[in-house]
């Protein structure tokens, strides 16, 4: 069975589940999901940019709506549960849990925990980090020691 820890921010909508369960074919694979809620893991400002960029300013006025703190986690442990029941209602097997600190960390420990064969980083487009490399998926490549993919989410969850 192959193994995926997937990164991901929001709830997985269908066509992300869809997406990510039919990368390997027909080969049965197992999700590990580690969701950092979008409040937790960059500052308002950065998010912010990122909404300009896209051409969202309607989202980029509401950032200050963005869940933080015990708020977030509630919404993420939400996200998760979503997430998971979705990845198992398509035949695979899927766990996973909330991370609110050091989410690299977090990952390079699951990886090795469970011998995965990947890492799948599902977000948002962040174009100020991506431009920097400061992104989940640039800076997970250089500290996992297996292949990093880095997918866009389809559509707003």
């Amino acid at each position: 069975m192959f193994t995926s820890v997937l990164m991901i921010e929001k709830a997985l909508t269908s066509a992300d589940v869809e997406f990510v369960t039919t990368l390997h074919g027909e080969e049965q694979v197992s999700f590990q999901v580690l969701l950092q809620p979008r409040g937790e893991q960059a500052d308002r400002l950065l998010r912010a940019i990122d909404d300009v960029a896209l051409g969202e300013l309607d989202e980029a006025v509401r950032e200050g709506e963005t869940p933080e703190g015990e708020e977030a986690l509630s919404v993420g442990q939400r996200a998760l549960e979503v997430s998971l029941a979705a990845l198992r209602a398509s035949g695979s097997e899927a766990g996973g849990r909330l991370i609110e600190d050091h989410p690299l960390d977090a990952l390079k420990s699951l990886v090795e925990q469970v011998g995965a064969d990947e890492v799948i980083v599902l977000t948002d487009p962040h174009y100020v980090e991506e431009f920097f490399h400061r992104d989940w998926a640039s800076r997970a490549r250089h500290k996992v020691g297996v292949p990093v993919l880095k997918l866009f989410s389809h559509s707003k969850a």
